[in-house]
């Protein structure tokens, strides 16, 4: 459940960071690339935070 909320408020952060660069009129293709990388990011710290430790 804490994975959840996590991924969702990191995806605010990414919808606001595309917006942003969408707003500085960024090309859609540089956007789309940094929101894929940043959707990785959030999977990969999201999972590494919440894991429950042995």
């Amino acid at each position: 459940m804490s994975l959840i909320i996590y991924l969702i408020g990191f995806a605010f952060v990414i919808g606001g960071i595309a917006w942003a660069l969408i707003i500085a009129k960024v090309s859609i293709v540089y956007v789309m690339i940094a929101v894929v990388i940043l959707i990785g990011v959030a999977i990969l710290t999201g999972v590494t935070r919440t894991r429950s430790r042995d």
